[in-house]
C-alpha cells in the first residue's frame, strides 16, 4: 500500500482526498476528489465551467504525460465582429466563454490512473455542494473584490450574496443545490457535460446571453493526452505542459539564478508574442524556450488579462506524482453562473488576440493561450510536483521556489518566503511593473535590474495573492511530504492507501 502526500488550497479538498483514499482510491483518485471539492469550495477560482492542465508521472515506468483539456472557441466565431467593437477581447461576458475542459480532463485522468470509478471522486464534492461549505477568507475576499460583477449576474448574486443582498462573509455557509444536482448527473456519466442534459442546459443558457457556442462545439471537445516539454537544469529534469500552455516560459527561466528578472522579462515578452494553439497554426516553441532570438518588437503582442487558478499536487512513495491545475481564469471567470446547472463559466477566451497575425488570434475552433503551468521534476532519489495560482505570473512564481524544492528541508518555510512578480494589467498596474512583497530576497538588486529593463517598481503591504498560491508534494528517498502556500486557505495531508477497492 502506497503512502500519498497531497497539498491543496482549501481543507475541503484534502478531506475529500482522505475520504476517497479510505475507500480504496490511489494517487489519481485522491487528486480528482480534491479537484472536484475545490469546484464547490473555491468557485471564484475553479469550476466545472473551467479548463484543466495536469502532468502525471508513472513511477513504475518513469514516464511523464500531459493531460491538456483546454476548450475551444465556437466554430461559428466571427473575429471581425469583435474587432469592430474594439481592439481587444472583452474581459468577461458570454463571448469570453470557450468550451469548458475540466470534466473531460478529470475523465482522462481517471482513465489513465484511477483505481475507482470517477463517481467515487465526485461524491464528496456532491455532498459538499448540497450540504454547504463554509465561506473561506479567500472566497469572501474575491466576492468583495468583484462585487460589481457578482451583483450584475443573477446566477452569481443568488450564490454569493446573502438574503439582504450583501456579500457572504467568512464563516457563512454556501449551499449550491443546482451544482449538487449537476455533479450527481455527471457521476452517472461524465459525458452528460458534453453531449447530455448538462450540455443542453449550459448551451441554452449561454446562447440566451449571446454566445455562439452550440451543442456541436460541446460534443467536439476532447482532452488531449500528450508528451510534455522537458529541460535538464543542474542535474534535474523538469517537465511542463506544451502550448497552448505557457509551460515553456517556466523552463526558459529555470537555472537563471544570477539574473532571474531579466530572464523572466524576456520569457514574458516571448510568451506574449509567440504563444498560441498548435492545432490552429505554427507555434515557435524554441522562441518560447528562449533557445532562439526573435525580434519581438516586430511581432504583435497578445492581451494581458488577469487570472485565477487552483493547484493540487500529490506524490506517493512509489514515484507516482501529479500536478493538476484547473481554473476559471479571472475571479468568477466570465462573470456568469448558469442558474440551471450551478456552473460558474470561465473567461479563457479573453486571452485571445484580435490581431489576425498573432499566433493566439481568435479563430473558429481555436484554443486560447493558456496561463496554466503545472510542473514536475525528477532527480536521483527525488520527485517534485508543483503548481500555483497566479495567472500570467505562474512561471516566475514557480521559478523562485522550484529548484530549492528538490532539497529544501522545510518546504513550508520556502513557500512562505517573500516573492516578486512582474506584469501589468494582469496585476492591476497601468505599466509593466516589478511587484515585491516586503522582505523579498535580493530586492535591491531586483529593483536596479527592473529600472534597467524599463519596469516600474511597487511593493505590497504584506504577503499578497499576486505572489501566487504554490502547492507542492515531494518524494525524497522513501519519504513523501507536501506543503501549501500560506497565502491561500490550504493544507496538506499524508494518506495511506487502505487496500480496499470501493
Amino acid at each position: 500500500m502506497a503512502t500519498i502526500a497531497i497539498a491543496a488550497p482549501h481543507p475541503a479538498a484534502i478531506e475529500a482526498a482522505r475520504e476517497v483514499t479510505a475507500a480504496g482510491g490511489g494517487l489519481i483518485d485522491a487528486a480528482l476528489a480534491a479537484a472536484a471539492a475545490l469546484t464547490v469550495a473555491y468557485p471564484h477560482q475553479c469550476s466545472l465551467g473551467g479548463d484543466l492542465v495536469a502532468l502525471v508521472r508513472d513511477g513504475a515506468r518513469g514516464v511523464v504525460r500531459t493531460v491538456l483539456s483546454a476548450g475551444a472557441a465556437a466554430a461559428a466565431t466571427d473575429p471581425a465582429a469583435l474587432r469592430a467593437a474594439g481592439d481587444r477581447m472583452p474581459a468577461g461576458g458570454s463571448h469570453t466563454v470557450t468550451v469548458p475542459g475540466v470534466v473531460a480532463g478529470w475523465a482522462e485522468l481517471a482513465r489513465i490512473g484511477a483505481r475507482l470509478p470517477l463517481a467515487w471522486a465526485l461524491a464528496p464534492a456532491t455532498a459538499l455542494a448540497g450540504g454547504g461549505v463554509t465561506v473561506s477568507e479567500g472566497l469572501a475576499r474575491a466576492i468583495r473584490n468583484r462585487l460589481d460583477v457578482v451583483r450584475a449576474d443573477p446566477g452569481l448574486s443568488a450564490l454569493m450574496l446573502d438574503k439582504s443582498g450583501e456579500p457572504l462573509r467568512v464563516g457563512a455557509t454556501l449551499v449550491q443545490p443546482a451544482l449538487a444536482a449537476t455533479l450527481e448527473e455527471l457521476a452517472d456519466d461524465w459525458r452528460h457535460f458534453y453531449t447530455g442534459p448538462t450540455a443542453r442546459r449550459l448551451v441554452a443558457g449561454l446562447r440566451e446571453r449571446g454566445s455562439l457556442l452550440d451543442a456541436a462545439d460541446f460534443a467536439a471537445h476532447r482532452a488531449e493526452n500528450t508528451a510534455p516539454l522537458s529541460a535538464t537544469v543542474n542535474g534535474a529534469t523538469w517537465w511542463a505542459a506544451p502550448p497552448p500552455s505557457q509551460g515553456a516560459a517556466l523552463l526558459a527561466v529555470l537555472g537563471r539564478g544570477s539574473d532571474p528578472l531579466t530572464a523572466a522579462r524576456q520569457a514574458e515578452l516571448s510568451r506574449d508574442a509567440l504563444l498560441g494553439d498548435p492545432r490552429s497554426g505554427a507555434v515557435d516553441t524554441d522562441g518560447l524556450l528562449l533557445r532562439t532570438v526573435r525580434d519581438l518588437a516586430a511581432l504583435p503582442a497578445g492581451p494581458r488579462p488577469a487570472g485565477d487558478t487552483v493547484a493540487i499536487t500529490a506524490a506517493d512513495d512509489e514515484g507516482n506524482a501529479v500536478a493538476l491545475i484547473q481554473s476559471v481564469f479571472q475571479s468568477f471567470g466570465s462573470g456568469i453562473a448558469d442558474p440551471a446547472t450551478g456552473v460558474v463559466l470561465h473567461n479563457r477566451g479573453s486571452a485571445f488576440s484580435l490581431d489576425p497575425a498573432h499566433p493566439g488570434a481568435l479563430r473558429p475552433g481555436a484554443r486560447p493561450p493558456h496561463t496554466l503551468c503545472p510542473a514536475l521534476a525528477t532527480a536521483p532519489g527525488r520527485v517534485v510536483a508543483l503548481g500555483c495560482q497566479g495567472g500570467r505570473a505562474q512561471a516566475w512564481i514557480l521559478s523562485q521556489v522550484a529548484e530549492e524544492l528538490l532539497d529544501a528541508p522545510a518546504p513550508e518555510s520556502l513557500l512562505a518566503r517573500p516573492r516578486w512578480v512582474i506584469g501589468s494589467r494582469d496585476l492591476n498596474r497601468p505599466h509593466p511593473t516589478l511587484v515585491l512583497e516586503p522582505g523579498t530576497p535580493g530586492a535591491e538588486h531586483l529593483t536596479t535590474v527592473a529600472h534597467r529593463l524599463g519596469l516600474e517598481v511597487a511593493e505590497t503591504a504584506g504577503p499578497h495573492d499576486e505572489a501566487g498560491h504554490v502547492q507542492t508534494a515531494r518524494l525524497r528517498g522513501d519519504e513523501v511530504d507536501a506543503a501549501s502556500d500560506p497565502r491561500a486557505d490550504g493544507t496538506t495531508a499524508v494518506l495511506v492507501e487502505s487496500g480496499r477497492r470501493g
